[in-house]
């Protein structure tokens, strides 16, 4: 996935069409964003890659037009550089563009642009409503504004909805999520929606994730961005995504297929390469998010996470640093696994560095020469549909 952030509007004509990819903000921080989140903000988390994509405001749940724009005046002049997310009620939706000229100026006031707002509709409405509402989803998409449904599995929102309003995203019920580790019937209720929402184009976020057994339900129910208090940042500022727990297997089960099965071209310089020659490759394609230093008989001595690599380079005086000096001077150790390691053992050897664990893995073959690399979001999700 690519690491720059690239939140488009989607045509409204269009229900069908796969929402555009919501993306990690800047190459930085792999598992969560630079800094300590601002006040009154939550991050939103991509489950694949740890990286902070978008901020939930905190305020505007009081169910009227007034409360959310309080959230946009306290959030103004604050350091918030993600899209946010903003509760609007549907009752401000249908009122027009009479109702929503507060949010508007509030919005123009502090200095954030339509497209880089996900407004998330919350509330009852009634059947005869439904035009109104529809046509009012139409003009702020129209300005610019991404659509989000709200409160699925909970609220008394239409589940036709989401094929006619054709959302960007799609949240689940807090109470939903909260509920469906120990309910079947929920979590039940809770694949089946996540899988309607794909369905009709949207991304799917849970909210309000407080521990990993909810973590690893949303994750069966191939949800992949989420917020909550297990996923805020630590005293560092970065958000650690648990990996998905391996239940211990008896003897002889199913660890699942070898890593070769998920090889990918591994982007290899020499071990003395510059580290201006590291930039030109990772500016040459922007879905590498790695590249491997080997030695003369192509076997791994280093390896440059792009996230890290660019930030340092991206630092003040980084280039003129590091720029002409061996690329090796900031590289980290490379994670090996023989090519015949299965998925399972794979994770765990992902899992062991806490502060590496999106890293790519280098795959060897039998005399340690590097055949490429796997990417742990694939090795996430097989492990998850092993488990189904």
């Amino acid at each position: 996935m690519p690491h720059d952030l690239n939140v488009t509007t989607r045509a409204h004509t269009a229900p069908h069409t796969p929402a555009p990819p919501l993306t990690a903000p800047v190459p930085g921080a792999p598992a969560g964003m630079p800094g300590t989140a601002p006040v009154g903000v939550t991050p939103v988390v991509d489950l694949d890659t740890g990286g902070v994509i978008a901020l939930q405001a905190d305020g505007g749940h009081r169910g009227n037009i007034s409360s959310t724009v309080e959230t946009v005046r306290a959030l103004a002049g604050g350091d918030v550089p993600l899209p946010l997310l903003l509760t609007l009620p549907t009752s401000a939706v249908i009122g027009g563009s009479a109702a929503l000229a507060p949010l508007h100026e509030a919005l123009r006031a502090s200095g954030r642009r339509p497209r880089e707002v996900i407004l998330t509709v919350r509330g009852d409405f009634a059947q005869f409503e439904r035009g109104s509402l529809l046509t009012g989803l139409d003009g702020l998409r129209a300005i610019g504004y991404l659509i989000a449904v709200g409160d699925l599995g909970g609220g008394h929102i239409p589940l036709d909805l989401l094929a006619d309003a054709a959302p960007y995203l799609a949240v689940l019920s807090r109470d939903l999520v909260a509920q469906a580790a120990r309910d079947p019937r929920r979590a039940a209720i809770g694949e089946g929606l996540a899988a309607l929402a794909r369905g009709t184009g949207a991304h799917v976020l849970a909210p309000g994730v407080h521990d990993e057994a909810q973590l690893a339900a949303v994750r069966g129910w191939g949800v992949r961005l989420a917020h909550g208090p297990l996923l805020t940042p630590g005293p560092s500022g970065r958000v650690r995504v648990p990996l998905p727990v391996v239940e211990p297997k008896a003897p002889g089960a199913v660890l699942g297929p070898r890593v070769q099965e998920f090889l990918l071209p591994a982007v290899t310089l020499p071990q003395e390469a510059s580290a201006e020659a590291v930039v030109n490759a990772f500016g040459g394609e922007p879905s590498i998010t790695s590249v491997i230093l080997v030695d003369e008989y192509q076997r791994p001595t280093g390896s440059l996470d792009r996230s890290r690599f660019l930030l340092s380079i991206a630092g003040r005086f980084g280039h003129a640093l590091h720029g002409r000096k061996p690329a090796g001077r900031l590289a980290d150790p490379a994670r090996t696994v023989p090519r015949t390691t299965p998925v399972i053992a794979a994770m765990q050897v992902a899992g062991r560095d806490t502060e590496r664990v999106y890293d790519d893995l280098v795959v060897t073959d039998e005399v340690g020469r590097c055949m490429g690399v796997v990417r742990v979001a694939d090795l996430i999700r097989q492990v998850a549909a092993m488990r189904h």
